[in-house]
């Protein structure tokens, strides 16, 4: 209990030393262009690849849990979009990037930190922590949105796959994906998708940056950020839905 106490006030501390000016601008955006390359761009393919999938999966499911012939054809398209948007592509998405994302970050500054890197630059008189773990953090809370609005998008065209599959009428899905539509959603959505996204990066870094010992505890800091930022995303994912949309 004690130790759990303690780690939490080391994260907070942490947090505390993250978010500083930095020292030069000029460097810090070269970082930050260079973690939105790493934590954005290269996680398009895999949120393009689930997406599809999930899209399709939800619609086949929706077609064979509604087989009435009283309930009218677009409850299948207006049910899965909401889903997409709501839950399947903020959180499965989430908890995704939390395995791809965070893993990478704790094994890197783990990696740095046992190899006497980050010492290195504290010597120097540079801000480390801020100077590793800010760039990521911007980068994710920039580009994680954008990939849950890209993922919606994809899992609705993996969806009226999904249901042309199945007999779905085109005409059908698209009534029931224009059927009142809430922009509030799309903001709930990305509001809670920024929040992981901090998480993520935040949890996985603090993990990574407080790595003791040798090459056996990077992989242990590793695995523990993607624990860890899991159950965090699905703590907060409650508190959230419970917040903003109750």
């Amino acid at each position: 209990m004690l130790k759990g106490i303690r780690r939490i006030g080391e994260y907070f501390i942490l947090m505390k030393k993250i978010f500083n000016k930095p020292a030069k601008f000029s460097i810090f955006f070269k970082q930050l262009v260079l973690e939105l390359t790493k934590i954005g761009l290269n996680s398009i393919s895999i949120v393009i690849i689930v997406s599809i999938f999930i899209g399709a999966v939800v619609t086949i499911q929706q077609y064979l849990n509604i087989d009435d012939p009283l309930i009218p054809g677009y409850l299948i398209g207006f049910v899965t979009r909401d889903a997409l948007i709501l839950e399947f592509s903020p959180t499965l998405i989430g908890l995704i990037l939390a395995g791809k994302v965070g893993s990478n970050i704790a094994s890197e500054l783990g990696t740095m930190r046992v190899t006497e890197q980050i010492d290195a630059l504290e010597i120097m008189g540079i801000n480390s922590a801020s100077f590793l773990i800010l760039p990521k953090i911007i980068a994710a809370m920039f580009f994680f949105p954008i990939l849950i609005i890209l993922s919606i998008y994809i899992g609705i065209i993996g969806g009226w796959i999904g249901g042309n599959s199945v007999g779905v009428l085109a005409s059908d899905f698209i009534a029931g994906l224009q059927y009142e539509y809430s922009q509030y959603y799309m903001t709930y959505s990305i509001i809670k998708t920024a929040v992981f996204a901090l998480i993520i990066t935040s949890v996985s870094a603090f993990f990574g940056f407080t790595t003791k010992g040798g090459a056996i505890n990077v992989g242990i800091s590793s695995t523990k950020a993607v624990v860890y930022s899991s159950i965090i995303i699905l703590i907060f994912n409650y508190i959230l839905t419970d917040l903003l949309l109750t």
